[in-house]
């Protein structure tokens, strides 16, 4: 059986696992990513983890190439650029570490963009030629797909729409600027907003009775489950400035469908109605009511195993 081995590096755990043509992920695991000072200790163990997987396995299997999704991967030179989140600073040749341990082309990326080609090969894109993926998860990450192809840019690192400024004297951003879109529509964003919201409001709310630093956006979507105007409120302000960001970014690709991935878009309608009803408020008319938005079909624990072994199977098959 042909397989792809997909692996996910983020970081506190990299994720990874053996997934065929159709989607099915055989088998998997997890290491810890920041139990490693020494980036080749860390690969040496990650193969060796993927040996193991490969040896308990009766079947006989053919290794068709290996995916790797990696904040900050450059696709062109299979780096990982100055990622902000991983101990080992500067840039790191993840393909080339990997070919020291397997005989098989090494496909690398950014974790965004291996959710879009996930998408388009096993998920809600598929089928489609014309597609953005944006993944809501601690930031904001996205993936342009146009006709066909992903856009990488002259460098490798085009895309980064969680990094357009939507408010030019906002929020402190990770990246050293402010006002950035990952700052609002995020898991984090979400929680900054509530918090600033109990700050300057006397209005009742169950997020009241927890202490700012316990607040996640889980619990914000389980106060707004439960009717509170507050959460509600906070997820109205998300899918504003969400919606406003995707109607200009609409103008600028033009894609058939939109796609919310990650933690944040799993509260459902209390983000996707918001953002759709802004979406097109603030849309040109030409697109009105043309760009789908929907929820990623890769979702799950393996959702990003299988988003990086897509990579092999749309550049190598």
């Amino acid at each position: 059986m042909e397989v792809a081995i997909g692996i996910d590096i983020g970081g506190t755990n990299t994720v990874f696992g053996l997934v065929d043509r159709k989607g099915n992920c055989i088998s998997e695991g997890t290491i810890r990513t920041d139990k490693y000072e020494n980036v080749k200790d860390y690969v040496k163990e990650l193969s060796e983890e993927i040996f193991k997987i490969l040896s308990v396995l009766d079947n006989e299997y053919d290794i068709r190439g290996i995916g790797v999704g990696a904040p900050n991967g450059n696709y062109f030179k299979g780096t990982v650029d100055f990622a902000p989140n991983l101990k080992w600073k500067g840039i790191i040749n993840f393909a080339e570490l990997f070919k020291e341990h397997f005989e098989v082309p090494v496909i690398l990326t950014n974790d965004a963009n291996a959710a879009a080609i996930g998408e388009m090969i096993f998920g809600a894109a598929k089928g489609m030629k014309n597609f953005v993926v944006v993944t809501l998860g601690t930031g904001l990450g996205s993936g342009f797909v146009s006709n066909g192809e992903m856009i990488y840019g002259h460098d490798g690192f085009a895309g980064e729409l969680g990094h357009t400024i939507v408010f030019h004297d906002g929020r402190k951003c990770g990246c050293g600027r402010k006002g950035c879109l990952e700052q609002y529509a995020s898991s984090t964003g979400i929680v900054k907003t509530v918090q600033e919201m109990l700050d300057s409001t006397i209005e009742d709310s169950i997020l009241k009775n927890y202490k700012p630093e316990e607040i996640t956006s889980k619990l914000i979507y389980e106060a707004a489950h439960q009717g509170d105007n507050l959460a509600i409120e906070a997820f109205d302000f998300t899918g504003r400035v969400l919606g406003f960001s995707l109607a200009n970014t609409v103008a600028i690709t033009s894609p058939e469908a939109i796609i919310l991935f990650g933690g944040l878009a799993l509260a459902g309608e209390y983000i996707f109605k918001p953002t759709k009803m802004y979406m097109e408020y603030y849309m040109l008319n030409i697109f009105k009511n043309k760009v789908k938005l929907l929820p990623s079909q890769i979702v799950g624990k393996n959702a990003a195993v299988l988003g990086a072994s897509a990579l092999v199977w749309k550049d190598i098959i």
